[in-house]
């Protein structure tokens, strides 16, 4: 994806860092800690290069005088104009963001990152495991799978959290748990479960087991903790899946988006710009991997 790269105004060169102008014009607060903000550029010449995403990619948000981190782009590049991001709160910039409200200023920077379409998914049956905010990645794509329903197969969504109040999108996962060919697989730690919960009590891993998802012509998708990912992947291996049709996402190790800081590099890769989408294969291969 291309961004903002030392462009030039008026003779001078702008600094790569330079966020542009973000307002936040829809916000909804999907769990205690989990908010998800839409937002247009009001640089309105570079809203169509800025929103031309693909689901994967990422941007770095900030707020003045409390830094910027990078977000998972929530939405499907369908959604002209704008773009949706979900923020998890545990820190500063976090806690900040929450804070804010409709018609609020933040900055925004990108979008950078390869993303999920890398892995040629139309015409397969697709298979998406997530886990906690590791969600938002994830509903970027099934919207753009969705968008265009007929160029895909069977499609099975497989999402836990900590508790029913901590499940994310929960009015999304119902219309899409009513389409034909979608099945919806929802759980809960033990524990997090209410008397009324007709959903599965249990670790992602542990459900992922139990749906025994035939590896022929099917694409892997799983995003969350590092736990979820790796117990995830030897599963989907067992059943026969090849490591390149486990398909994931490395986002928290970035920190400058761009290739600069160091911060997200493994060996001769850095996240940020050769990822942050990878495919199980390339995963393993990485030094010290702990996948």
């Amino acid at each position: 994806m291309t961004a903002r790269v030392g462009s030039r105004v008026d003779g001078v060169e702008e600094s790569i860092y330079k966020p542009y102008n973000g307002r936040i014009i829809w916000m909804r607060e999907e769990t205690p800690d989990i908010t998800t903000f839409r937002v247009a550029l009001e640089e309105h010449e570079v809203v169509d290069s800025f929103t031309s995403f693909k689901p994967g990619n990422f941007v770095l948000a900030s707020v003045i005088g409390y830094g910027e981190a990078p977000f998972a782009i929530s939405s499907p590049p369908s959604q002209r104009g704008s773009i949706e991001i979900s923020v998890k709160r545990l820190g500063v910039l976090t806690q900040v963001l929450h804070e804010l409200c409709v018609e609020d200023r933040i900055g925004l920077r990108g979008p950078y990152g390869n993303d999920f379409l890398r892995g040629e998914p139309k015409g397969k049956n697709l298979l998406f495991v997530a886990g906690g905010i590791g969600m938002a990645p994830i509903r970027s794509l099934i919207h753009h799978v969705l968008d265009d329903r007929k160029s895909y197969g069977e499609i099975t969504i497989l999402y836990g959290a900590k508790s029913i109040a901590d499940i994310p999108y929960k009015k999304e996962f119902k219309r899409w748990d009513r389409m034909d060919g979608v099945d919806v697989v929802l759980t809960v730690d033990p524990g997090g479960e209410t008397p009324d919960w007709d959903g599965r009590i249990g670790y992602v891993p542990n459900i992922l087991t139990e749906l025994n998802t035939s590896p022929k012509n099917c694409l892997a998708f799983v995003c969350g903790p590092q736990i979820v990912i790796k117990l995830s992947a030897q599963t989907l291996s067992n059943w026969g899946f090849k490591s390149r049709d486990i398909i994931s996402t490395l986002e928290n190790r970035m920190k400058c988006g761009i290739g600069k800081c160091g911060r997200c590099n493994v060996g001769h890769i850095y996240v940020c710009k050769h990822g942050p989408v990878f495919t199980y294969e390339e995963i393993m291969k990485m030094p010290n991997s702990d996948y």
